[in-house]
Order: structure tokens, then sequence, then C-alpha cells
């Protein structure tokens, strides 16, 4: 995959707030797209079918993204739409309050762990 160094450091800081890996290079890749297709996810991402099946699934369980059936000719596997459901600002302002939560509670424990202190 061709990925510029912009969308490299987006998909590594996606990564290291827990976003699953394949998650994160979906992600990078759909944001500019209008609507996709796991083909076109598993060519340009190199990502393989069961890993960008697993990032769509997780996705959508986040309602990031919406699914479309297309139709097909033929026999093989479906064809799926993929877009994303909300402005991709709006995603990383959930992924930066997640973190921020996460940051509270870690906070919070090392209060209480503090008062064990003798």
């Amino acid at each position: 995959m061709v990925i510029s160094e912009e969308n490299s450091r987006l998909a590594k800081y996606l990564i290291i707030s827990d976003i699953p890996r394949s998650v994160a290079y979906t992600l990078v890749y759909i944001r500019g797209k209008d609507e996709i297709t796991s083909v076109e996810i598993e060519r340009e991402t190199g990502l393989r079918q069961p890993e960008v099946s697993i990032a769509m699934q997780w996705l959508r369980r986040k309602g990031w993204i919406n699914k479309r059936n297309m139709k097909k000719e033929g026999k093989g596997r479906p064809i799926h739409g993929y877009k994303l459901s909300k402005d991709f600002n709006e995603i990383l302002e959930e992924i930066i309050q997640d973190l921020s939560n996460k940051i509270g509670e870690i906070n919070q424990t090392i209060t209480e762990l503090n008062a064990f202190q003798k």
C-alpha cells in the first residue's frame, strides 16, 4: 500500500489510541472517499478479506459506518458498499473523548492507590 506520510502518522496515532490496526488503516483509507467496497479496501490497504470484514464489523458497532448491499452479477461473495455515517472529525472527537475519559479513570485510580500508601 502506498500511504502518505500524513496518513501513516494518522494510522499510527489511531493504533496508539487502542483502535485495532485493520480498523485504523480502513478509517484512514475511507476518510477521503464517498462510498467504497471491501474489495477496494483490500486492494488499497493490503489488508486481507477477514481483516477487512472484522474492521467493518467493528466500525458498524461503533456507528461510524453504514453498509449497503450492492447488486452483483453471478456467483461469489456478495459486494457491499461502505460509507462513513458521520464526519471524520466527529469520529476523531469521539476517540479524543474516549482517551480523555481513560485519563480521568487512570488519575482516579492513582488517587485511590495513593490513599493506601503509608
